[in-house]
């Protein structure tokens, strides 16, 4: 039924690992740069609703692409390029392709309450996959630090997912002390830096 590798299996270990980085460097860059204005988005997310739709649109449409009808033809066939094969659960394929819309109308409509993390939740829960494939059997040591950022993002995802108030009583923890944001940012800020190096000296190739 599935002619080839999964789209993950081909992802390079030194252009996820740059995406990565960029990204680490990027947000905690802002934060550093503008630490009132971070403060204030970081504060309002966890119940703003616009966000949270669109949060949870792209994570939600993400899992459907993943269990999507795979060969499809046509301008549609871009929606097979990320299904999955999933063993014994391929049976479950076409309930899951309607239970995911309908999953994602009713915790928008139903569970407004934390719908931006339960939907960051989901992304992140989604992101590590890809992740962890870019690393998979690949020689250098330093990939670790990659697995390490994907299980840390599989932890986060869990908690945001089931238990969304944690996001924002460590958002009102990491805000309350300006010191302990500095910390906090400056800790992300040198991962990605760390992140960078390793992919341009070990990473390149793989």
């Amino acid at each position: 039924m599935f002619g080839g590798p999964h789209a993950y299996t081909s992802l390079s270990l030194f252009w996820v690992g740059l995406l990565v980085a960029a990204y680490l460097v990027g947000v905690h860059g802002l934060m550093l740069a503008k630490p009132a204005l971070c403060k204030g988005w970081l504060t309002k997310l966890p119940r703003h609703h616009t966000a949270g739709v669109y949060t949870l649109g792209i994570g939600m449409l993400w899992f459907w692409l993943l269990v999507a009808p795979d060969k499809m033809g046509g301008p549609l066939s871009i929606l097979s390029s990320l299904s999955m094969d999933i063993g014994e659960f391929n049976k479950m394929k076409p309930i899951l392709r309607i239970l995911v819309p309908v999953i994602f109308f009713g915790m928008v409509t139903c569970a407004r309450e934390f719908l931006f993390v339960r939907g960051l939740g989901v992304v992140t829960l989604m992101a590590a996959s890809p992740i962890l494939e870019a690393a998979q059997f690949k020689d250098p040591t330093s990939r670790l630090i990659l697995v390490v950022f994907a299980y840390v993002l599989l932890t986060k995802g869990m908690f945001w997912v089931g238990m969304p108030f944690v996001f924002r009583d460590a958002v009102t923890w990491a805000t309350a002390s300006d010191s302990r944001w500095k910390l906090l940012v400056w800790g992300g800020l040198a991962f990605g830096v760390l992140m960078f190096v390793c992919a341009l000296l070990f990473w390149r190739g793989y």
